[in-house]
C-alpha cells in the first residue's frame, strides 16, 4: 500500500456518513431520512434492511436509493451483496475481512467497497490492498461492543497519516464526532442513536456537523 504523499494542502473537512436502523417500511422512514440529510453534508447512507424476503429488500432499498441519489449521495447497502445491482445501490459495506474478499468480485469495478469490522491492523491494510474503497474503524460489533474512543481515534490517526484510502468513523454520540474529525476521518459514520427520536434527528445532525468543522491543516 502506498504511503500518503505529504502535500502541502488543506485537508478536506469531514463529511456524515449515515447509517439507518433496520429498515422493513421506506415510506415510513423516507420522511425522517431526508430531514437527516438536510441538516448536514451528507456523503452517504448506509442502508440495514429488516429481516425480509428478496423481493420486499429489492423494494426497500430501490425507494431509498432514489431518494438518496437524487441529494448526490450515495446509497450502500449493509452486506446483501447479491442485490445490489437490482436495487440500484451504490455499493455494499461489508464487515470482516474474509466476507470482503468473497464479496469483492461481486462489486468491483462499478460499485463501492466498504470494510468493516476489520480487528487488526493488518485486516485493515490487506483490505486496501484488495482494493477497499474505504475502511471504518470505531463500529460495534454484533454484540454492541466497540473498542475504547481513545484506541479509535488512534486508529483513525494512525490510517490518515500513511494511506489514501479513506477512512470512516464511526461515533456513538456528538461528543465523539470531534476527536475522530481531529484524527483525520474523511467521514463520520453516525449510527441508530440519531433516530430514536424523530424530532431531534434534524437538530442531531446538525450539531455533529458542528463538531466536525475542524481547522485546516496541511500535511
Amino acid at each position: 500500500m502506498s504511503p500518503r504523499p505529504k502535500k502541502a494542502e488543506p485537508r478536506p473537512q469531514p463529511r456524515l456518513y449515515l447509517v439507518t436502523p433496520p429498515i422493513a417500511d421506506a415510506g415510513a422512514f423516507a420522511p425522517m431520512l431526508a430531514e437527516a440529510m438536510a441538516a448536514g453534508d451528507v456523503a452517504a447512507v448506509l442502508l440495514r434492511l429488516a429481516p425480509g424476503d428478496e423481493r420486499t429488500s429489492i423494494n426497500i432499498a430501490k425507494d431509498l436509493a432514489r431518494a438518496v441519489q437524487a441529494k448526490d449521495a450515495a446509497l450502500l447497502l449493509d452486506g446483501h451483496v447479491d442485490i445490489v445491482a437490482r436495487a440500484g445501490a451504490d455499493g455494499a459495506h461489508i464487515n470482516g475481512l474474509a466476507e470482503f474478499t468473497e464479496a469483492l468480485p461481486h462489486l468491483k469495478p462499478d460499485r463501492i467497497a466498504g470494510a468493516g469490522l476489520l480487528e487488526t491492523r493488518h485486516d485493515a491494510m490487506s483490505a486496501a490492498e484488495l482494493g477497499c474503497d474505504y475502511v471504518m474503524f470505531g463500529e460495534p460489533d454484533e454484540h454492541g461492543v466497540r473498542p475504547a474512543i481513545d484506541a479509535i481515534e488512534e486508529r483513525v490517526a494512525w490510517w490518515a497519516e500513511v494511506f489514501e484510502a479513506p477512512c470512516v468513523g464511526f461515533v456513538m454520540s456528538p461528543e465523539e464526532v470531534e476527536p475522530l474529525a481531529l484524527a483525520g476521518a474523511d467521514f463520520i459514520a453516525l449510527g441508530d442513536w440519531i433516530w430514536r427520536d424523530p424530532a431531534k434527528v434534524a437538530a442531531i445532525v446538525a450539531e455533529a456537523a458542528r463538531h466536525m468543522q475542524v481547522p485546516e491543516t496541511t500535511e
